[in-house]
């Protein structure tokens, strides 16, 4: 496995106090570990489908062909959807470079734009000055019914419409939603397919924010010349001590819910974690969402936080320093010591910085995400650290099966569903009323 965790920073143990107590971590372990029992359950009956698709290759292919096809003759690929129907696809993307500051916008190939946020002036913008003709589209909703990707979707039909080439539609927007049934409605397909748009089915048994590791996550990754194969070998490394039937404190995932219940059990409400790599910035944000809706329920969860080094040191260190003992931290680092520019001697002489002499970009980006673990530590505030050795396909599908594993076992033992969110739909349902109501 290419990333390994360590929680003696969390412990008592290991920082004294305001560590957690090693009594707290037990009684995590032991609810997880009746956690884990069920997991396996799930895997063994087939419950819970997401535990098989790292094993899965059939659909590797159909993927591939998709992205070649709405790459061919290509400027611009839009990517309709929102919450986990986008941030899966664009954590992945960001391995390959898209949305990082600066060489994102030097990328070869089309040009991707995943439009998640539904704003007026943005989308509208984005339509006015993409050339429509080189331009495709594609429509992610599991259930059809999502309001912002039916609206997006009806203002793309109309765009292409006023270009005079809606007859190219079925060329240009492809469709991503689960199967029509006989009595189901879905709202996306109603309105695409009519228009002699293809469809890609979205796995049935595997939710929005779950899907980073279906063809929702894997189109944009292959769109951008990502290896899919090594990203789900990646997910079935995390899943294999799961497999092979090991302890808790041999389960990474297992281990990391461990924590959060002893975390939780010491009223440490707020979890923060913090990346140091621009390419792991999104993960973070997939991983806020992740956590909070799945775990956000009947009283329980913690307010996830994402942050990204060394940037937010300058932002938000100060507050975990000197602010209220109430958080568990992650801090992730990535092996990049002896990468990056070469510091010239004379030049760090000059800015005063002698000792930057012959040292690289990433000598310092190494030490400091050492140096905000072992400062938070040292502040008595619980820090677990996870370490990769090489940032790539395989270790992005072990990170993500790794923290849905970690939610998913989290959940259970707190006694909560950890794949639906109540209060999400709640919300839906009461803006559609509004809308109509509006019209009046």
């Amino acid at each position: 496995m290419a990333i390994t965790q360590n929680i003696d920073l969390a412990l008592e143990s290991g920082i004294g106090v305001g560590g957690l107590p090693r009594t707290a971590l037990e009684a995590g372990i032991a609810s997880v570990g009746t956690a884990l029992g069920r997991l396996r359950e799930d895997r063994e009956s087939g419950r819970l489908p997401l535990l098989a698709l790292p094993d899965e290759t059939g659909d590797l292919a159909p993927i591939e062909e998709a992205a070649a096809r709405l790459k061919d003759g290509a400027t611009d690929i839009v990517l309709l959807g929102t919450g986990g129907s986008s941030l899966g696809g664009q954590t992945l993307a960001q391995l390959a470079g898209w949305n990082v500051p600066g060489v994102g916008r030097l990328m070869d190939g089309p040009r991707l734009h995943f439009m998640d946020n539904l704003d007026p002036l943005t989308f509208g913008g984005l339509l006015e000055r993409l050339p429509l003709e080189t331009s495709r589209f594609v429509a992610i909703s599991k259930s059809g019914g999502t309001g912002e990707t039916l609206m997006q979707a009806i203002a793309v039909l109309s765009a292409l419409d006023r270009a005079g080439l809606r007859g190219r539609a079925r060329e240009l927007v492809f469709g991503l939603s689960e199967p029509k049934t006989p009595n189901g409605k879905n709202g996306l397909r109603a309105l695409l397919e009519p228009e002699g748009v293809p469809f890609v089915e979205h796995h049935t048994g595997i939710g929005g924010r779950y899907s980073g590791l279906t063809n929702v996550g894997l189109l944009p990754a292959a769109i951008l010349g990502l290896d899919i194969r090594a990203i789900r070998a990646g997910a079935a490394d995390a899943l294999r001590p799961v497999v092979a039937g090991a302890e808790v404190a041999d389960t990474p995932a297992a281990l990391g819910a461990a924590l959060a219940i002893a975390a939780a059990l010491e009223n440490r409400g707020i979890h923060v974690m913090m990346a140091y790599a621009d390419r792991l910035e999104r993960m973070t944000k997939w991983w806020v969402q992740l956590w909070a809706e799945s775990l956000g329920k009947g009283g329980h969860g913690s307010q996830p936080v994402a942050a990204v080094g060394p940037v937010d040191q300058h932002s938000q260190v100060q507050l975990y320093l000197g602010g209220p003992n109430d958080k568990l931290f992650t801090v992730i680092t990535t092996a990049v010591a002896d990468t990056g520019p070469v510091m010239d001697a004379e030049l760090s002489a000059r800015a005063g910085e002698p000792g930057f002499a012959g040292r690289r970009i990433g000598d310092l980006v190494a030490a400091q995400g050492r140096a905000t673990a072992d400062t938070l530590a040292k502040n008595r505030r619980p820090v677990r650290r996870l370490a990769i050795d090489t940032l790539d396909e395989r270790t992005m599908g072990e990170l993500l099966m790794h923290f849905m594993l970690e939610t998913i076992l989290t959940g259970y033992a707190i006694g909560i569903d950890p794949f639906d969110q109540p209060a999400v739909e709640e919300g839906k349902i009461l803006a559609k009323q509004y809308l109509a109501e509006s019209r009046g």
